[in-house]
């Protein structure tokens, strides 16, 4: 872990107003930050009277929304969850509120506190399914959908986000907006560095050659990309990683032998761990430092889960959003 930062984090938490930190208990890597009843209803009562439509209107009010999260802290919360998402040892947490006793529309809250604190830490990028910042999309019991994001009854395999965008994706932020009869489904995760063959695979020839990337219609990215799977690494020289099974499109036998066996250990490895987000819970990470993919849901012709996500880069990598 860099000394530094586990430093700025330590001070942060000593000196944190309105909200607690705790390490997830699965694995402490993911840190588990819970807002304040008080930190809450401030933020309803000042944030929520701009509404959703605004934001979505006026980009500026999205950072208005985040500095109002982050005064309610004393200027706490936002560099611990910047310290903490940049640290490549955590890279990752899940926000959580502390319950409140006043009224308030709760989806109209839950996009404006993923708003708030996706802009304390960087700037979303356009999400092109949806068309907006962010994107809501629901998983139901029955799906012909072309990808696996809404397919509810097999695993969705671990991956990073922003394989086949040009846009650069630091981190990427998943809230859950509601669910109903919903048993299965948690969110996966594993740490690159937990990953036991990431030698194996880093090290490969093929490790660091362009591979091409592609996406189906309903994400509404017309152009294919290439770059390599570990196409950087950070300070330190460890490795970052860029891979999705569905959207590589290989074009010869090596690298289609290579992504196979890849996505094989990945899913065999043992160091995954299983997420049950609550319902307006978020989970924030670091996109090349976690891999991150989704149980399978158990049958039900009830099930409804509906999640929010926004995804994008760090304020000093935002230029290279265009």
């Amino acid at each position: 872990m860099n000394t530094n930062v586990k430093q700025i984090e330590n001070e942060i938490k000593l000196n944190s107003h309105g909200f607690s930190v705790t390490p997830f208990a699965a694995n402490p890597r993911l840190q588990v930050v819970k807002l304040s009843s008080e930190t809450v209803k401030g933020f309803i009562e000042q944030a929520l009277p701009f509404g959703v439509q605004a934001i979505e209107y006026k980009p500026f009010l999205r950072f208005h929304v985040a500095d109002i999260l982050n005064k309610l802290t004393q200027d706490t919360l936002g560099p611990l969850l910047l310290a903490t998402i940049k640290n490549r040892a955590t890279g990752g947490f899940m926000l959580q509120c502390e319950p409140v006793t006043i009224e308030y529309q709760p989806l109209e809250f839950n996009i404006l506190l993923s708003t708030a604190v996706s802009h304390l830490i960087g700037v979303p990028n356009l999400d092109a399914m949806y068309g907006k910042f962010y994107a809501r999309f629901s998983v139901k019991n029955e799906d012909n959908s072309d990808s696996y994001l809404r397919q509810a009854h097999r695993r969705m395999e671990l991956h990073n986000d922003g394989t086949y965008v040009k846009e650069r994706t630091d981190w990427v932020l998943m809230q859950k907006i509601a669910e109903k009869n919903m048993t299965g489904g948690d969110s996966l995760l594993l740490h690159v560095d937990d990953w036991q063959d990431l030698e194996k695979f880093y090290h490969h020839p093929l490790g660091k050659e362009d591979i091409q990337w592609t996406s189906p219609a309903s994400k509404n990215i017309p152009y294919k990309i290439q770059h390599p799977v570990f196409f950087e690494t950070d300070e330190n020289g460890r490795p970052k990683m860029l891979f999705i099974d569905q959207f590589a499109e290989p074009l010869n036998m090596e690298q289609g032998r290579y992504l196979y066996e890849m996505g094989s250990s990945l899913e065999s490895e043992q160091n995954t761990f299983n997420v049950r987000v609550p319902v307006g819970s978020m989970l924030v990470i670091n996109n090349h430092a976690w891999l991150h993919g989704r149980d399978k849901f158990v049958a039900d012709k009830g099930l409804y889960r509906e999640l929010l996500r926004q995804r994008g880069a760090y304020y000093e990598n935002a230029k290279l959003t265009q």
